[in-house]
């Protein structure tokens, strides 16, 4: 069986990221923010995925463990630094290249040596007003240890040389990048340009003014950044608090081993030596770079020509949710299906608002995993326990890099009293549920929201995801069971709707991909469509293999990482893989069924990824309105059709765009947008 390995799958995920940097049709800002993306998503590779396998091959009796794949994980952080270092080489190109096209626009990126007498004395001026103060040089001497240094920052690494050439000093220098000193510097320009600058080249003018008790007589400056591991540690002592442990891991991240130095390659021998040698990296964990790093800074980018930016649509409002009235009431008569962004991300909140102040409601559960930094959803849970109902948040505190966020909401929650339930050892809560109860005439009566995304209006603006708001009885029984496991983990529960990893979603996928391969060999029409993120389970990947070969169609829409390889004759010619990398990040997740032509479709927070089927809760649930399983279906078939921004998956070096038929273009995110808009 051929699997693909999942970091060099992934890898080639971030290649198509880049491909939108080098895409002429993207606006030309958005190229240089696609640009800052990419760089994000290969750092937090590197802090997470080459960190892993760094600590692997420094333990030597793991050093000939074998993936599932066949490689050690030596071979394997081979393979991958090879290809990172290829992909930072097309990084470069692409970046030079859209520089010169910002240019032929009036948008110049210069440095301190291309400053005119007026941008000099203007960066001095910012300098002594908003950067000195920021400002600590470190000397750095062969003897002694280098003082600590936290990653994902920008140093300047300064040689002073005296005029015999005998006398060298060495210092460290960390770039003030924040709110007050962001990375780019709009300056002083003449009429129809526009001219920007790096805080790095502002502090590379004002050398002169940082080092005025040297004698030297030349001074140079070169960037640098290193990552260090970015494994979360939470230990078992019982007499600390869960936040008191997940503080101390967060305190403890921030000093783990250093694992890759990228540094400019104009930088002297004897300075990088130095750099190397006070991080104990090895060879292998270097790696030559440009000018400039951190370049994930891209994204904030200044806006100095708005005509030039991806300009997205506004959200529209669903149809069946009018303004200034209740959700609550819409629910009680239908179903209610959300894809976001193209629906406003507000009805969410408006539900939890509306149950803030209804009277009638009497509780409130909800699971959060990752929300905005000024969230609504905070301060809507706030409202509701000031308002006397029972709240009750499972807080999944382990959301990597956002575990700071997690903790300071979980204060403000048990605060207003709102009772904050975390996470579970080696089981992260996954799943995207809201329930809320009334006190209705009849009894109790529930109300539901699940979803494939996270509770957090910012990403919510450009994150595709789906929603499903209900009071459908099996699913409302199946919520309830849920949180009441969550709260009480000692019992175990049927779910007779939805499905719940790590106990019944595994199995239950795998029935119907089995019913379909059973189906295909009575005769009967068999096929599986699903969109993920993610498909990188062996089990699950044999398994549709097995379809496969039974001549089930399979068709699938993976964003990220697949280790699935389709189109093998006698394995996986009935496979095809597209993936969609646009303006906006694809993160919704559905899953269908053909079932003898009585299609079951899924929305779910998982992907097919052992972790989320075997050591996450995760959530699965079941549509059963026909007008939406057509929404879904639709929404399918029109990604399925996307000619514009859909790449082909065969191998994960291919990346090929899908050509269709050129004369009609579909350009899935723009004709999604479209296709809502009708439905008002």
């Amino acid at each position: 069986m051929k699997i693909i390995n999942r970091e060099l799958s992934w890898l080639a995920f971030n290649e198509r990221v880049l491909q939108e940097a080098q895409d002429k049709s993207v606006p030309l800002m958005q190229r240089l923010r696609f640009l800052g993306i990419y760089s994000n998503n290969q750092d937090e590779f590197v802090k997470v995925r080459v960190a892993n396998l760094i600590r692997i091959t420094r333990r030597k009796q793991k050093k000939t463990d074998k993936t599932i794949d066949g490689y050690t994980a030596k071979d394997l952080l081979n393979l991958i630094n090879q290809r990172i270092d290829d992909l930072q080489h097309t990084f470069t190109d692409t970046y030079i290249g859209v520089l010169s096209e910002m240019e032929k626009h009036g948008i110049y990126v210069i440095n301190e040596t291309q400053l005119s007498e007026p941008q000099k004395q203007f960066c001095r001026e910012y300098f002594l007003s908003d950067i000195s103060q920021w400002l600590v040089p470190l000397i750095i001497r062969k003897t002694t240890k280098m003082p600590f240094l936290s990653d994902n920052k920008i140093y300047l690494a300064a040689k002073m040389v005296s005029a015999n050439g005998k006398n060298i000093r060495y210092s460290i220098i960390q770039i003030p990048v924040n709110r007050t000193t962001p990375r780019f510097v709009e300056l002083p320009s003449e009429e129809d340009r526009k001219d920007i600058i790096f805080l790095d080249d502002i502090v590379r003018l004002c050398l002169d003014e940082i080092f005025f008790m040297f004698n030297y007589e030349s001074i140079s400056a070169y960037t640098f950044k290193f990552i260090r591991d970015g494994q979360l540690t939470v230990d078992d002592d019982i007499s600390k608090s869960v936040i008191e442990k997940m503080e101390q891991g967060l305190e403890e991240r921030l000093h783990g081993e250093p694992v890759r130095l990228v540094y400019d390659r104009e930088m002297p021998d004897d300075l990088l030596q130095i750099i190397i040698s006070k991080l104990k990296l090895k060879s292998d964990e270097v790696l030559g770079g440009g000018r400039y790093h951190m370049m994930k800074d891209l994204m904030k980018f200044p806006s100095v020509r708005p005509d030039l930016e991806s300009i997205l649509p506004a959200p529209l409002n669903h149809p069946d949710i009018k303004h200034f009235s209740s959700i609550v009431d819409v629910i009680k008569k239908k179903d209610v299906f959300l894809n976001f962004p193209y629906h406003s991300f507000n009805h969410v909140i408006n539900f939890l608002r509306e149950a803030a102040i209804d009277p009638k409601v009497k509780k409130i559960y909800i699971t959060l995993y990752r929300t905005a930094e000024q969230s609504r959803i905070i301060n809507a849970l706030i409202n509701a326990a000031k308002n006397g109902k029972e709240v009750i948040v499972l807080e999944e505190l382990m959301a990597r890099f956002d575990e700071e966020q997690n903790v300071e909401n979980s204060d403000r929650l048990q605060k207003a009293g709102v009772r904050v339930i975390h996470g579970f050892k080696n089981l992260k809560v996954h799943c995207k549920l809201i329930y809320i109860e009334r006190n209705e005439k009849k009894g109790n009566k529930g109300y539901v929201y699940i979803g494939t995304g996270n509770f957090n209006e910012t990403t919510a603006r450009i994150y595709g995801d789906f929603g499903l708001l209900t009071a459908n009885q099996r699913i409302l029984l199946d919520t309830k069971a849920v949180f009441d496991f969550l709260l009480n983990m000692h019992k175990r529960y049927n779910y007779k709707s939805l499905m719940v990893s790590p106990y019944t979603m595994r199995m239950e996928f795998e029935s119907l991909i089995e019913k379909e391969i059973k189906n295909k060999q009575k005769g009967k029409e068999a096929y599986i469509y699903a969109k993920l993120n993610s498909l990188t389970d062996s089990k699950i990947i044999k398994l549709l293999y097995k379809a496969s070969q039974a001549g089930v169609e399979i068709r699938l829409i993976i964003r990220g990482a697949c280790c699935l390889v389709p189109q093998i004759k006698g394995q996986s010619e009935n496979i095809r893989v597209i993936s969609i990398v646009d303006t906006l990040l694809e993160h919704a997740r559905t899953i269908i069924f053909c079932n003898e032509g009585n299609e079951q479709i899924y929305i779910s927070s998982a992907d097919w990824m052992t972790r989320n089927l075997d050591a996450r809760v995760e959530v699965a649930v079941p549509i059963y309105d026909k007008s939406i399983q057509k929404v879904i279906k639709d929404i399918f078939n029109l990604q399925w059709s996307d000619n514009v921004k859909a790449r082909e998956f065969i191998t994960p070096d291919d990346n090929q765009y899908v050509i269709h038929n050129v004369e009609n273009k579909v350009r899935s995110q723009k004709a999604l947008y479209e296709y809502y808009k009708k439905k008002l």
